[in-house]
């Protein structure tokens, strides 16, 4: 059976006989393999294990700590990551590397930019955690789950704010017009639909502060975090944002060697690095049939733990960033936009005659909502003035009220 372990040096294989083994016989699989001291290890199936800074920290982490626990209770399984957090150094082993500069050749002006073009591990985000809207995180893995059964991909905009501590916080997302299949999202961009959202968002005091997709069932059986191609999607979108605190969310379903199902949301920011080698024109973005999915391909050597590479881990772009919840000031019932089922005057009518006591600013504040009625209403001046009165929860002017009642009324 595999086992993927997650640490600071980025995703490593081990080899163990099967998920009847327990937590000690991994970590002394662990130390043969990897080289790590059995009694420098602390695992856990919680990817935050690598955000911990302090001995106090890792403590907290206990569904490992039992030496004699089996892997099988821990619903581990061929294929699942496990986390590993260690004290001390060591020298991870690279790939095979022809070193430039080496005797009998000239070195080329790529060749001294190479190595000032270094690949390391960033360890820590830019921003301090970014917390999910229970509402708006449920719609998205919802659908995906029980309507697409994560057999394609899909994928959406994160808005929300970024508060004075670095946290991020995600109020709602924005499905864009797409194509999904099992291994690639086509995001087929509506320049003039994103104006809607920008100003609705702006209206709400929020701006566009991430990117969320979905791997497929057929993905979970690959060997990688992120594909070549999730981080070229990825790190285009945060470079385009030119955003520091800019956050990128996975949604996965992982099935267990039993059968048991459970959805995962895992957050990373792309590194510096990563983004810095986008901007510059280093990635290959044309991905061959036959590449690996775990490594992205440069145009020139990059030097990785002292090598010249050309294929560069996926995983050493990734920065993992603690996930929290919240509940947020929006809601997420009325149907969202570009899914399969085309949003109509009807919806509008059955979503306000749900709750027809309350007030309608409290029945219009849904952003899916908001970007349907934006369609009809002039872009500068009257949605960002109805995104304002959800946001301050005062009075709709009496003008959109008959508006937005009016239409409902045209079923």
């Amino acid at each position: 059976m595999l086992l993927r372990i997650r640490s600071r040096d980025g995703l490593e294989r081990v080899t163990v006989d099967g998920a009847h083994i327990t937590v000690a016989e991994l970590k002394t699989i662990i130390q043969s393999q990897l080289r790590i001291p059995v009694e420098s290890q602390t695992l856990s199936t919680n990817q935050n294990l690598l955000l911990a800074k302090s001995t106090s920290d890792l403590l907290q982490f206990t569904d490992m700590a039992n030496p004699d626990r089996p892997l099988s209770s821990l619903n581990i399984s061929h294929g699942s990551i496990v986390f590993l957090s260690y004290d001390g150094e060591r020298n991870v082993r690279g790939p095979s590397f022809n070193p430039a500069g080496s005797f009998g050749r000239k070195m080329t002006m790529d060749d001294l930019i190479a190595k000032q073009m270094r690949v390391t591990r960033q360890e820590n985000p830019h921003c301090e955690s970014v917390s999910f809207d229970r509402d708006c995180a449920d719609a998205f893995q919802q659908y995906v789950n029980e309507t697409l059964a994560f057999a394609v991909k899909r994928g959406g905009f994160m808005y929300g704010t970024v508060l004075e501590d670095k946290r991020v916080e995600v109020n709602f997302i924005y499905e864009p017009p797409q194509q999904g299949t099992e291994e690639v999202l086509y995001i087929l961009r509506d320049e003039e639909e994103e104006k809607l959202v920008d100003a609705i968002a702006a209206g709400l005091g929020m701006k566009k502060v991430g990117f969320i997709f979905t791997q497929t069932i057929m993905q979970n059986k690959k060997d990688y975090t992120l594909s070549n191609r999730e981080v070229l999607q990825a790190v285009e979108f945060h470079a385009e944002s030119n955003m520091e605190e800019w956050v990128t969310a996975v949604v996965k379903l992982e099935v267990s060697e039993e059968g048991s199902a459970a959805i995962h949301f895992e957050a990373f920011q792309m590194s510096d690095m990563c983004v810095r080698l986008f901007k510059e024109g280093w990635f290959e973005t044309e991905i061959a049939e036959g590449d690996d999915p775990k490594l992205s391909k440069m145009k020139k050597d990059v030097v990785v733990g002292g090598k010249d590479v050309k294929e560069v881990d996926n995983d050493f772009f990734l920065v993992v960033v603690k996930i929290l919840d919240h509940q947020g000031p929006l809601s997420s019932t009325f149907p969202i936009e570009n899914r399969t089922t085309q949003v109509t005057m009807r919806a509008l009518k059955s979503h306000l005659n749900r709750s027809p006591s309350l007030p309608l600013v409290k029945r219009i504040s849904d952003f899916h909502l908001l970007l349907f009625l934006a369609r009809f209403l002039d872009l500068n001046s009257d949605v960002p003035a109805l995104a304002q009165c959800v946001q301050a929860q005062t009075a709709v002017p009496e003008g959109y009220k008959l508006l937005i009642n009016s239409m409902a009324e045209t079923v």
